[in-house]
């Protein structure tokens, strides 16, 4: 994909290339993460891993906050300035509002396996889905955070801090997983999802505040 820096912005026929990209890229992340989460949470069934079900359901989250993309970039061209900077500010709350929804699931999940001792079944499946996971996501947070850099989406940039949020999950899922599926270290995947929780809440703090104006 072109870098988006390389497009002259001063040019209507430019930043509606951005734009039809930023779509096409949103459209993707919710076709990709409704796929993994519905695989995600078979495959957390049936091996009664809360780990799975609860990727799978952060997964659907990360779909919302893509479908609030398409929302908000689908409709361009026929709304005022006013009505654009509107609608970007509620996309903005709404991807934020998306991060306390996945942080308050990961936290219960996580302190329910702790506290009851719920060890995840051993799942070559769930480690599977993490590692494409870890490939697939870090290219999307790039090229969404690019995008909504240089067309100046507050809402888009929060989009891609969501997926770098899915990112970390994935990172937890596979070290959780893996951990167990080799030496039977039960505890590691819901002790990892406790050091994300905090990332979560914060993003989604400053995604509400619409402090989103530096990098990451």
């Amino acid at each position: 994909m072109k870098d988006p820096a390389l497009y002259d912005l001063s040019d209507p026929r430019a930043v509606r290339s951005l734009h039809k990209k930023a779509l096409y890229l949103s459209v993707f992340t919710v076709a990709y993460n409704f796929l993994e989460g519905i695989v995600s949470m078979v495959a957390g069934a049936a091996a009664g891993s809360m780990a799975l079900v609860g990727f799978g359901l952060d997964s659907f989250v990360e779909s919302l906050s893509g479908g609030v993309m398409i929302w908000r970039f689908g409709g361009r061209g026929a709304l005022s300035e006013e009505e654009e900077e509107r609608r970007e500010a509620r996309a903005v709350r709404l991807v934020g509002y998306t991060f306390f929804v996945l942080g308050a699931y990961v936290a219960y999940g996580c302190l329910k396996k702790l506290i009851l001792r719920e060890p995840p079944e051993p799942s070559l499946v769930g480690i599977v889905i993490a590692a494409i996971s870890l490939v697939v996501m870090p290219a999307l947070f790039y090229m969404k955070y690019g995008l909504g850099r240089s067309v100046g989406s507050r809402g888009l940039v929060a989009d891609s801090r969501q997926t770098l949020a899915c990112c970390y999950l994935s990172l937890s899922l596979l070290v959780g997983l893996g951990l167990n599926y080799l030496y039977g270290i039960w505890w590691a995947d819901p002790a990892a999802g406790l050091v994300i929780v905090a990332f979560l809440f914060k993003e989604g703090l400053e995604a509400v505040r619409g402090e989103y104006e530096g990098c990451c």
